[in-house]
């Protein structure tokens, strides 16, 4: 069966200025600035629009001071997507800066790993050293949704179409999963936090924010495994991204970049 070719684009919708040394553990060496973006991603082809992620609000920005730069509904739209009608959403994890406007998708599905909804309404919780990167809000809607039919629970591996398939990774929060889909140039994982920057899955280091390290290194192993090569993994927040990307037009310069075309060199 001829797989489909899908789309797929980055599009940033906040940004937030931070040192090195608070994304390692242990801490950095090197005093110097390294920022972070926020992106949701958007996949298509000709019959399917799926959306990965939903970021968080203005309201979230201002409580965590990030800088908001757009609503991700308003990134979407200048793909020529409306939130409301989209199908299919899936959510990496329930972390604030992924599942923060769901509501703006009343249409949709979400597709969330058992583990993460698990996590995210259990024992841990109670701890702030994992409970700090959720809105307990966004937990309490989530759940609504359950109740009302709206989550599509997955267990480890599973294929939301062809072409595009879920893995679960753990790690960063216990349910994280990462999205491989079939594009022009080969297999492009989307690896959301599995891999915050290109630097911790090159060179085996991890984010401090972290439930188990032991699978976050092994995540970074699945993700060469299930990617063409090392240059078809996306990091979740690395800058890099929307430098080493085309832009999605001359119009979204800064905003949306293709990831179905190979990175400049």
């Amino acid at each position: 069966m001829e797989l489909p070719v899908y789309e797929v684009y980055a599009i940033k919708y906040a940004t937030r200025d931070a040192r090195r040394a608070a994304h390692f553990i242990g801490g950095d060496p090197h005093d110097v600035s390294m920022p972070m973006d926020y992106f949701v991603w958007l996949v298509r082809d000709g019959t399917r629009t799926i959306v990965i992620d939903t970021g968080f609000t203005a309201e979230v920005a201002a409580k965590r001071k990030r800088t908001f730069l757009r609503a991700p509904r308003e990134g979407l739209a200048l793909l020529g997507v409306k939130a409301e009608e989209v199908r299919d959403v899936v959510v990496t994890h329930l972390h604030y800066d992924h599942i923060g406007t769901f509501h703006d998708f009343p249409a949709a599905r979400f597709h969330l790993q058992d583990a993460e909804i698990a996590y995210a309404t259990g024992r841990h919780m109670r701890h702030s050293r994992f409970n700090h990167g959720y809105e307990v809000e966004d937990i309490v809607g989530m759940v609504r949704l359950v109740y009302d039919g709206n989550v599509e629970f997955h267990a480890g591996e599973a294929e939301l179409a062809p072409g595009l398939t879920l893995h679960h990774i753990g790690g960063h929060t216990a349910g994280l999963q990462s999205v491989r889909v079939h594009t022009r140039r080969g297999w492009v994982v989307l690896a959301s936090d599995a891999s915050h920057y290109y630097e911790h899955f090159e060179t085996g280091r991890c984010f401090p924010t972290i439930f188990h390290v032991g699978d976050t290194v092994e995540g970074y192993d699945t993700l060469r495994r299930l990617a063409e090569s090392p240059q078809h993994i996306v990091p979740g927040h690395d800058p890099l991204v929307m430098v080493r990307y085309p832009a999605a037009s001359r119009d979204l310069e800064g905003i949306a970049v293709r990831l179905d075309v190979m990175p400049k060199s």
